[in-house]
């Protein structure tokens, strides 16, 4: 098994920067593509951000380009979420991820572990 604990989320103004980390422990070697996914009350889970374990290759939805960026950190099993010029828009409780799989994913159907996630608010 594999457990996921995220940290860094909390309340900050529009324009304003978070760093979410997401630290992976247990059957670490089981972990290839890792993930961020949101989801805002009322809301489906959404997919933010992915990268995979070898060559680091990302994909981002289109709300974050340019604004949020994913990486990682094999040797410390972590995660990271730099999210600059944040927007009301981006309040949601944001969940770290991670899939045996090796490919990039975009569906949370395609992940086997989660986090409990951590909350970020943006205020106006």
């Amino acid at each position: 098994q594999v457990q996921l604990v995220e940290s860094g989320g909390g309340l900050v103004q529009a324009g304003g920067s978070l760093r979410l980390s997401c630290t992976a422990s247990g059957r670490t070697i089981d972990i290839n593509t890792m993930a961020w996914f949101r989801q805002a009350p009322g809301k489906e889970r959404e997919f933010v951000a992915c990268i995979t374990r070898i060559y680091g290759r990302t994909q981002y939805v289109n709300s974050v380009k340019g604004r949020f960026t994913i990486s990682r950190d094999n040797p410390k099993n972590t995660l990271y979420l730099q999210m600059n010029s944040l927007r009301p828009e981006d309040t949601a409780v944001y969940y770290c991820t991670a899939r045996v799989g090796t490919t990039m994913a975009s569906s949370p159907n395609d992940y086997n572990y989660w986090g409990q996630g951590t909350q970020v608010t943006v205020s106006s």
